[in-house]
């Protein structure tokens, strides 16, 4: 009921909002490569649609331009920031608080800008336009619900119990592992370009998680579901995510991609050729977002609205449609 109620508020709020004004503030998704996101065509319509006289960008940044970026959005009162490949674990050096989430996971993907006003802190964008007050950012995760929900959905996958091949072992990569480990994942295989990177993750697993069985490398035998969580994929060009050689696709009941455009990455293609149940990343990133705007409006974000306006951009299609 919520859900429909959003979209109607956008389309009675849209025409309001239609133009940017002296009043309106900003979010964005920073990234490097950004030009593939979905994240704008997802964002807007969900802020226009809680009333809200917000627009959200996207901007290509360099890893070595991150710590200015963050410091220009906070100088120019941005209401927040989302961060995607290569930025989730730069920022959390570069944040001036991590929410207990980004302490948990160890990665940033949502960025805050809050105010200290008489000791407590508010979002900047309540800040009364000629009030004085020191500005600070928090970072959160929001990824790592929304990657098992993704799954949990999209698969019909329960994590606990199961066998997973991940491939990466990055930021995304690291948050997926902890978080399969955290939902009660049996076996756990992880493979990266550089394997002293997946050894880490695998380390810090068994500190963690010491009932996980995690290894680094191939499985021998045959797994329950494998999870893309490279940036293989992004550009047509792109080789396959893991050892053609080492491991087949066959040995994989159900493939997931952490991609969502294209909508059919090379990895997903070969998996449903293969026999594979497969989704991408449309579900995470879905998650991941409404729980931002959460974080940034302090409103429940119209989770419907979103979907529909997240479907539309990347398949040309709403749900249902």
């Amino acid at each position: 009921m919520l859900d429909f109620v959003g979209s109607q508020l956008y389309n009675l709020r849209v025409p309001h909002f239609s133009e940017i004004n002296a009043t309106t503030r900003y979010c964005a998704v920073l990234g490097h490569p950004i030009k593939h996101s979905a994240s704008p065509g997802m964002h807007n319509p969900a802020m226009a649609a809680l009333g809200l006289n917000w627009r959200y960008l996207a901007f290509d940044v360099d890893p070595c331009d991150l710590p200015q970026a963050l410091q220009g959005a906070k100088r120019m009162k941005f209401v927040g920031l989302n961060l995607t490949v290569p930025h989730k674990l730069l920022a959390v050096e570069l944040v001036d608080e991590l929410d207990v989430s980004a302490q948990e996971w160890g990665a940033v993907n949502t960025v805050q800008f809050l105010a200290r006003v008489g000791g407590v802190a508010k979002p900047v964008w309540q800040l009364d336009p000629d009030q004085e007050a020191e500005i600070f950012t928090r970072g959160y995760n929001t990824d790592a619900d929304a990657i098992t929900r993704s799954i949990e959905e999209d698969l019909g996958h329960d994590i606990n119990g199961s066998t997973i091949l991940l491939l990466g072992a990055g930021g995304a990569g690291r948050v997926a592992a902890l978080k399969f480990a955290a939902e009660g994942v049996a076996n756990l295989f992880l493979v990266n370009r550089t394997m002293e990177k997946a050894e880490a993750v695998a380390e810090e697993i068994r500190e963690r998680f010491p009932e996980v069985n995690v290894r680094c490398g191939y499985p021998n035998s045959t797994v329950e579901l494998v999870v893309n969580a490279t940036s293989a994929g992004l550009k047509a060009t792109d080789p396959l995510p893991f050892d053609e050689s080492r491991w087949s696709l066959s040995r994989a009941a159900k493939a997931y991609d952490m991609i969502y455009r294209p909508a059919e990455t090379p990895f997903l293609q070969a998996a449903r050729l293969a026999g594979c149940k497969t989704a991408n990343g449309v579900g995470m990133l879905l998650y991941q977002g409404a729980k931002a705007l959460e974080i940034w409006s302090g409103e429940k974000p119209p989770i419907a609205l979103m979907r529909d306006a997240l479907l539309k951009n990347v398949y040309g299609t709403a749900a249902g449609k």
